[in-house]
């Protein structure tokens, strides 16, 4: 049970390409992380990162191997315990609902939580084509950050923000990790970054 805790998410021997006819994008590969630190996977674009994200968090299945959540396979129905946050937040979101039923999708944030991630009151009237990428990218953090995330995976989130975005948001996402003992991947090909934010790095 101890080695479970350790290595809450694991990628076991897995292999993945989106058909048959195309080449692997991964291939029996193994991955170990901890709830217990922030981890930074650096590689250049177009590797497979994104697509190693989407695997550990569920949204895309692997077709050889298992993702592991403490042991047993991550959970198919209902709030998962990994959650992600993407590059593209506008990819994330539904286009039809306004930002308050976004931000609402899976929990009811708190005010705090709210106030620490710079979302204003008056955005969540708006839909999500008013909003600028960084407002975006706030929301769907927020959304991420639910009572009941034990692991986050934040996948080039802030490479198409501004710098005092980008601080703002590496700041409130370590405040949580700390307060909440919460793991994290960092997924970047910003070596600076991995070792301004990590504990370790992975190359990937």
């Amino acid at each position: 049970m101890q080695n479970n805790q350790e290595n809450a998410l694991e990628a076991r021997d897995i292999s993945f390409r989106y058909d048959k006819k195309s080449p692997w994008i991964l291939e029996g590969y193994n991955l170990k992380l901890s709830v217990r630190e922030r981890t930074a996977l650096v590689g250049p674009s177009g590797c497979g990162k994104s697509t190693l994200s989407k695997l550990l968090s569920g949204y895309e299945r692997p077709e050889k191997g298992e993702i592991l959540w403490k042991g047993e396979p991550l959970p198919k129905t209902g709030y998962c315990p990994v959650q992600m946050i993407g590059q593209h937040p506008e990819q994330a979101v539904n286009p039809r609902w306004k930002m308050e039923k976004i931000l609402r999708e899976c929990w009811d944030p708190e005010e705090e939580l709210l106030e620490k991630m710079g979302i204003e009151k008056e955005w969540m009237k708006r839909w999500p084509i008013e909003l600028s990428g960084g407002e975006l990218q706030r929301f769907c953090i927020g959304r991420a950050l639910g009572p009941k995330t034990e692991f986050l995976i934040c996948d080039e989130i802030s490479t198409m923000l501004d710098v005092i975005t980008q601080a703002q948001i590496w700041q409130v996402l370590l405040e949580e990790a700390e307060k909440r003992k919460m793991g994290m991947l960092v997924i970047t090909h910003n070596r600076s970054l991995a070792e301004r934010v990590c504990n370790r790095i992975v190359e990937f």
